[in-house]
């Protein structure tokens, strides 16, 4: 007699369906955290941007400490790998007056080298 295991088939169809997911069109990322501060003080409620030169940008807002950690996309954590301009702004829908001088953000001079692995990137921004 002869016993079939549908064990084997469930986990081809599971790659073939991960595989399917358009996973393959991801960048490679790093993983990116750090702190803003503005005047030396913690800057909450912020909202961080690295846009590389080209594809997908992350982002991030500031907790009360103004730490962040970038999102790629949804649950994905990172920045793609390579040169980003990097915006923040304190600027909301509910409160579209910006705090921050425009070198932070609509004129941003401000970069970052993401690589493979772990990145730490702390931005300590002056009002002046």
């Amino acid at each position: 007699m002869c016993h079939f295991s549908p064990a084997p088939l469930l986990a081809a169809l599971i790659v073939v369906f991960v595989a399917g997911c358009g996973m393959s069109d991801m960048p490679e990322c790093g993983q990116v955290t750090g702190t803003v501060t503005l005047d030396s003080q913690p800057l909450a409620g912020a909202t961080i941007f690295f846009k590389p030169q080209s594809g997908t940008q992350s982002y991030a807002k500031t907790d009360a400490q103004g730490r962040y950690e970038l999102t790629y996309l949804r649950d994905i954590k990172g920045a793609k790998v390579g040169s980003h301009t990097v915006l923040i702004t304190t600027a909301t829908e509910e409160s579209p007056r910006e705090r921050l001088p425009a070198r932070y953000n609509r004129q941003s001079t401000l970069t970052a080298q993401v690589a493979p692995g772990e990145n730490t990137f702390n931005f300590d921004l002056k009002s002046r």
